[in-house]
C-alpha cells in the first residue's frame, strides 16, 4: 500500500448512506459526519459547536441558495457542507474532511502526517 492509499480510511459502503442524509464514522478517534447529497459526498466534524453535542450526522440536509447545508438537530443552525461555515453564526465553523468514493466504498482522509 502506498502513502497516498494509506491516508484514506474506509468508513462504510455507499449504500449505507441514504440519499440526502448522513452517517457518523470514527476516523482517527474523531467523529466525522459523512453525507450523500445529489450524487456528491461531503464530510464534516460531527460535533455541533453551538450545543456541544455530536449530532450533525443526524441533521436535515438541504440547500440555501447555492449552498449545500445540514441543519443541526439541536438549535437548527445551518452548516455549509463544502466549507464548514455556520450561516447564522459566522464566527463558528466545523472542519471539513476529505471524502471520496472508491467503487462502492466511502473513504475519509486522515488528518496529519
Amino acid at each position: 500500500m502506498n502513502r497516498e492509499e494509506a491516508r484514506w480510511i474506509p468508513v462504510c459502503a455507499l449504500g449505507d448512506i441514504v440519499p440526502d442524509a448522513g452517517v457518523c464514522a470514527l476516523v482517527d478517534g474523531e467523529q466525522v459526519a459523512v453525507f450523500r447529497v445529489g450524487g456528491e459526498l461531503y464530510a464534516i466534524d460531527n460535533l455541533d459547536p453551538c450545543s456541544g453535542a455530536a449530532v450533525l450526522s443526524r441533521g436535515l440536509v438541504g440547500s440555501l441558495g447555492e449552498r449545500v447545508v445540514v441543519a443541526s438537530p439541536i438549535y437548527k443552525q445551518h452548516f455549509d457542507l463544502r466549507t464548514g461555515a455556520c450561516l447564522e453564526v459566522p464566527q463558528l465553523a466545523v472542519r471539513t474532511w476529505p471524502v471520496r468514493r472508491q467503487g462502492e466504498c466511502v473513504q475519509v482522509g486522515q488528518r496529519g502526517p
